[in-house]
Order: structure tokens, then C-alpha cells, then sequence
């Protein structure tokens, strides 16, 4: 089996232990040697696994080692991304084996997580280091860009492109024939029923930008 570790140990992080463990039920696959997180001491525990360090363990870390991103903000998961060099680590997906997708072309990129209940239809491009947390939806022909992170219960329409590093909110709906643009923030239980300018925080029914951000 295939050596694994979560960087990220909070709550999110812990829920994506579970995924791998059901993973493991189906189809035996992953060895979880433990946590990566530079906000903990290294050799505490979690949940009964250690804390194997920091990014610096991570680049010094000697043999093949599958790591997975648990940050849901995506400037930092690309920052953190970025520090890593080690030529013996990779970005597997994890999908949680109770997620519908089809096979009617659908491509998901490296590192995403799509977790328990969520349904991906048809023509549909999901890039690298998405999160797709518990029972979203995303409909067909929709392009979804790197470093994203989709929060519980979003509902995705169909045709919606979404630039790099957007982040979504729990509940929030985006409505089909729609563009967010990159490093925007949509607010929680918002409706987007018009497309969203980059570098905003957009909240409300229906969703409108109430600030701006680099």
C-alpha cells in the first residue's frame, strides 16, 4: 500500500482521515503514517496518530510519500503548495468512495478532495488541489479551476466557469451560465444568479461584491 500523510491537522483534516479509511474499506490502498502541521508540536498526537512535523519534515522526508492538502483557504493551500520541493512526494486525489461521479467526461486534476455525497454529472473539468466538501453538486460543463475550495452543500448549475483560488461558502448556490472570477469569495448561503468580478467578496440573495481585495 501506498504511504500517506495529511498535512493539515484540524478539524477539516481529521474528516479526511475518515475518507481514506473508507477508501481503504473498498479497496485497500493507503498505509496513514500520520499528520503534517507547523502549527503543532511535532510528536504530539491527533486522534492517536503523530504529528510528523512541518513543510521542512515534508522536503526532507526520503522516501515516496503521497501528501494530502487539507487547508481549505486557497491562498494559502497555493502558498503552502509552493513550499514544497521534494521530488519524492505526490498529490493523489481523494475521493470518497460514496461521491457520485460519472464517466461520461470527467477529468479531476491532482490533490482534490471531494468528499461523502457530492455528485459530479457530465463534461465537466475539475483542475488541481480542489475541495469539494460534503454533499455539493456540480452540473455539466462546468470548468473549475486550481486552489478552489467549495464548502458543504454547494449547488453548482450547469456552464459556470470558475477562475483560480475562488472560495465558496457553505450553502451558497451558483446559478448556470455564470463566471466567478479568480480569488473571489463568495459568502455562505449566498445565490449567485450573475457573474462575479475577480478579487471580491460577494454575499447575499441575490449575491452582489461588498468589497474588494487583492
Amino acid at each position: 500500500m501506498k504511504k500517506i500523510a495529511i498535512l493539515g491537522a484540524g478539524g477539516f483534516g481529521r474528516e479526511v482521515k475518515t475518507i481514506i479509511d473508507a477508501i481503504n474499506k473498498v479497496n485497500p490502498t493507503y498505509d496513514f503514517i500520520g499528520f503534517f502541521d507547523d502549527g503543532i508540536e511535532k510528536g504530539s498526537l491527533v486522534n492517536n496518530y503523530n504529528v510528523l512535523g512541518g513543510i521542512s519534515d515534508i522536503n526532507q522526508y526520503d522516501e515516496d510519500l503521497s501528501i494530502v492538502i487539507c487547508i481549505a483557504d486557497p491562498k494559502i493551500k497555493k502558498k503552502v503548495i509552493s513550499k514544497i520541493n521534494n521530488s519524492h512526494i505526490d498529490f493523489p486525489s481523494i475521493i470518497h468512495p460514496k461521491a457520485s461521479i460519472t464517466d461520461e467526461f470527467v477529468t479531476i486534476g491532482k490533490g482534490c478532495i471531494i468528499c461523502e455525497g457530492t455528485i459530479i454529472t457530465c463534461n465537466i473539468e475539475i483542475k488541481d488541489f480542489i475541495i469539494l466538501n460534503l454533499m455539493c453538486t456540480v452540473g455539466h460543463d462546468t470548468v473549475i479551476e486550481d486552489y478552489c475550495s467549495f464548502m458543504p452543500s454547494v449547488n453548482i448549475s450547469g456552464e459556470v466557469k470558475i477562475e483560480q483560488g475562488v472560495y465558496v461558502g457553505t450553502g451558497a448556490k451558483i446559478i448556470n451560465l455564470l463566471d466567478i472570477g479568480e480569488n473571489t469569495i463568495v459568502g455562505a448561503g449566498a445565490v449567485v444568479s450573475k457573474s462575479l468580478p475577480a478579487n471580491c467578496t460577494a454575499v447575499g440573495i441575490p449575491a452582489k461584491p461588498i468589497k474588494f481585495h487583492e
